[in-house]
């Protein structure tokens, strides 16, 4: 099986010894992708747009190498306060309209950058 490193300057750099992604077989990896902002370098701070940031840092990943949203099968949410759960769950929903991949949403104590989320996906590659 054949493992390609994937980097794309639409998503923001990894901030440690990471790829923003891994194309493995036929299936993507995404690192956990906090709100920033690629252009700027500014972390997005309330929970919508938060989501936002961080769900548009996976799709210009996945579009790096020829997948996209809708191949996503996996994700998970990292959430500083479970009690951003409704408005992240809003923000969420407009990015899998339909046929949305199984998800796990967990609360964490700190998120590196002090973020009020993260999130990592699997896609399918083909």
């Amino acid at each position: 099986m054949s493992k390609q490193t994937l980097n794309t300057p639409n998503a923001p750099a990894a901030i440690g010894p990471y790829s923003q992604g891994i194309k493995a077989g036929n299936l993507i990896f995404t690192s956990g992708q906090l709100p920033i902002n690629p252009q700027t370098g500014e972390l997005v701070a309330d929970i919508e747009g938060a989501t936002k940031q961080s769900l548009d840092n996976v799709k210009a990943i996945l579009e790096s190498s020829g997948s996209s949203l809708n191949k996503v099968v996996k994700t998970v949410v990292f959430l500083r306060d479970m009690n951003d759960f409704a408005a992240m769950n809003a923000a969420y929903a407009a990015y899998f309209p339909e046929n949305p991949p199984a998800r796990s949403a967990v609360q964490v104590a700190r998120l590196p950058k002090d973020a009020i989320l993260e999130i990592e996906a699997i896609a399918l590659a083909e």
